[in-house]
């Protein structure tokens, strides 16, 4: 059975690198700039539990043309959510005549994703994913796990066949009835990608910073409130339930350190993609991180002004904006009295 990654950058690379290292029949689809470093060093994959596996640049499957999406049985979409249109009309291009059609599950960030990939794939079956990990790119070959979590998506039968291999990967499929909450969920936990980038330093260093924890709890707070107007209940993600999540960021760091000690919990090394993203040059997915409690404010006839002005800053800190120390970004969210 042969698996596609399409859009194989830090999570790509790592899942599809996790697989081929158990024996997975893979290929990956992704940039130029990967696939040199993959051709020059292989595969070095670790994590926080102290897994580690290497693979040669002759054990690995990493290209440029789309057309290796021929003849997958499973394609994982993790391109950027605004290339999910692009992503999904090569998936319509080279499946197109190739007899039964993949199975194409997106492990994107944000709302919708799945939804843009069913509508332009009407002959394939979509399901929603949700990676709850981090990936950090290191030096040469080395893709670094640095936080918990298992593979989250869709129910469907067709799940079934792909578990062993995925379980083997040390990436167990859990799947979930309503994955609209599963999404919410993760979207609320990804509100402290920004903070993370905005802030400059590694997400240990950072959720040690009472004034980082503070603008954290109002965007998850703001955004919490949005959801309950629109009937969304957020499925609990992390190992504390979202309703109590923002009371316990706003202690003070020994009582958090104390009581909210497993959150601390991170490789020392771990950042956010959206930090990855900004040191690369790349244009970040606040848009569909921040912007989307923005919007679905905005369907509401309310405002998220937290949120929105996150976003104003992730354009600036994209134009090269220096990292902000964690009281000058409460005051520039507005949450100092």
């Amino acid at each position: 059975m042969k698996i596609a990654v399409l859009g194989a950058g830090s999570i790509g690379a790592y899942l599809g690198g996790a697989l081929t290292a158990a024996g997975g029949n893979v290929v990956m689809v992704g940039r130029a700039r990967m696939a040199q470093r993959i051709a020059e060093h292989g595969l070095h994959l670790t994590d926080l539990q102290g897994r580690d596996h290497a693979l040669q640049p002759a054990q690995i499957d990493y290209v440029q043309d789309p057309a290796a999406l021929r003849d997958a049985d499973l394609i994982l979409v993790t391109v950027k959510s605004a290339d999910t249109e692009v992503a999904a009309r090569a998936i319509a291009e080279h499946t197109a005549g190739s007899g039964d059609k993949a199975l194409v599950v997106s492990f994107q960030n944000g709302i919708g994703n799945a939804d843009t990939l069913r509508a332009a794939l009407p002959g394939h079956e979509v399901l929603g994913g949700m990676v709850p990990f981090n990936v950090v790119q290191m030096e040469g070959a080395r893709l670094h796990r640095g936080t918990e979590g298992e593979l989250m998506l869709e129910v469907s039968p067709s799940v079934e066949r792909w578990k062993p291999l995925f379980a083997a990967a040390g990436l167990p499929l859990i799947e979930h009835e309503d994955f609209r909450a599963v999404q919410w969920g993760k979207l609320l936990l990804n509100l402290n990608n920004p903070v993370n980038a905005l802030s400059g330093v590694p997400l240990k260093e950072e959720l040690s910073q009472r004034a980082y924890r503070r603008c954290v709890a109002a965007l998850m707070e703001e955004a919490t409130n949005i959801m309950r107007l629109a009937h969304i209940e957020p499925q609990k993600i992390a190992r504390v339930s979202p309703k109590l999540l923002p009371t316990i960021l706003r202690l003070p760091d020994f009582l958090f350190a104390r009581i909210a000690g497993g959150m601390l919990r991170i490789d020392p090394e771990a950042r956010s993609s959206m930090w990855e993203d900004l040191q690369a040059g790349r244009r970040t997915e606040v848009d569909y991180i921040n912007g989307a409690v923005v919007r679905l404010a905005e369907s509401l006839g309310h405002d998220a002004p937290v949120n929105r002005r996150t976003v104003e800053l992730m354009r600036k800190a994209e134009q090269g904006a220096a990292a902000l120390p964690g009281k000058m970004l409460e005051r520039e969210l507005g949450l100092c009295r």
